[in-house]
């Protein structure tokens, strides 16, 4: 069993024609649930971000305008996956057995994505990985 999970959310878009990420925030989880928590209340925070509730008392009048009926929906897509029962029992199992987890959602600007890794995972794959020359030690790669 995995005990620990880094947990990552970043913003990707493109600037001065380069794709360029934008750290959202980091999260060093010590349970399993409480990573998933962490990457639902992200996804949350993002959406209510990109989507708020009209009538909330810091949006001025007429700053909510709608989108195209076929715009991507970051928000729902945020919103469906935390709702999700089933995708989140997957995304647990996968981190249980030492699996990258990885969320994402685009629109025409942007891309957010939602990682959660085993620590346990990490430390075992930059172990496993030797740089090894004939007639030298094999050494772990320096991470």
């Amino acid at each position: 069993m995995h005990d620990e999970f880094l947990c990552h959310v970043t913003a990707y878009g493109i600037s001065g024609g380069r794709r360029v990420g934008v750290p959202l925030g980091t999260y060093r989880a010590p349970t399993l649930p409480l990573a998933l928590w962490w990457l639902r209340d992200r996804a949350s925070w993002i959406a209510e971000r990109l989507d708020p509730r009209p009538g909330l008392p810091h949006l001025p009048e007429g700053a909510l305008v709608p989108v195209a009926e076929d715009a991507p929906d970051v928000p729902a897509r945020l919103r469906a996956w935390c709702a999700d029962d089933g995708q989140q029992d997957h995304a647990a199992e996968e981190l249980a057995d030492g699996r990258l987890v990885r969320i994402t959602a685009q629109d025409d600007t942007t891309e957010y994505e939602l990682l959660a890794e085993s620590v346990d995972a990490l430390r075992m794959a930059r172990t496993a990985l030797r740089v090894t020359s004939p007639g030298r030690t094999a050494l772990p790669v320096p991470g």
